[in-house]
């Protein structure tokens, strides 16, 4: 997988478990403000499928639901970089080989992008059906919100490091 775009978000979930689609969620509101050089993906949360995505990019932000026995609608941010993923935050998934083991195993490879941001959501209702508790809704809002501002203080930073006025003098350098 080849990822063009400078930023990646991810947002991982179970359209059919309730609070399980919290990942989905972000992302589709996210998609909505049409945010610039970004990628935005909704994915189950496969490990295998996550560490190709992890893999190719140059910044990502993953958006997930936990269940940790924490107070449902609680968001956890985590520079997965810098420290492992918490062990007590239970990631909410169908397959047995989810987001905090695809992180772990892509750290011991080496697969690892350059920055990656992990934003939890504690859940209330994993149990068969469509929607989102109330608690979980208010969560995305505030996920929404911090994930925009996030990306729009990445693309500043970026365009700062790789203004016109550096290639120029660049350029002047190399003569």
């Amino acid at each position: 997988m080849s990822i063009s775009s400078p930023i990646l978000l991810i947002g991982i979930g179970n359209e059919f478990r309730g609070d399980d689609s919290i990942g989905l969620n972000v992302i589709r509101a996210l998609k909505a403000r049409e945010l610039p050089d970004t990628l935005l993906i909704e994915s189950s949360g496969g490990g295998a499928e996550l560490i190709e995505m992890l893999s190719s990019a140059s910044i990502a932000i993953l958006i997930d639901a936990v269940s940790s026995g924490g107070k449902p609608g609680t968001i956890y941010r985590f520079d997965a970089l810098t420290q492992p993923i918490p062990a007590q935050l239970s990631f909410q998934s169908t397959h047995f080989f989810g987001i905090a083991e695809a992180i772990e195993l892509a750290r011991v490879l080496d697969l690892l992008p350059p920055s990656l941001i992990v934003y939890a959501i504690e859940g209330e209702n994993f149990s068969m059906g469509v929607g989102l508790s109330s608690r979980a809704r208010e969560a995305v809002q505030k996920v929404v919100e911090q994930v925009s501002f996030e990306v729009q203080d990445i693309l500043k930073q970026l365009q700062t490091e790789f203004s016109p006025e550096d290639e120029i003098s660049r350029k002047k350098d190399l003569e």
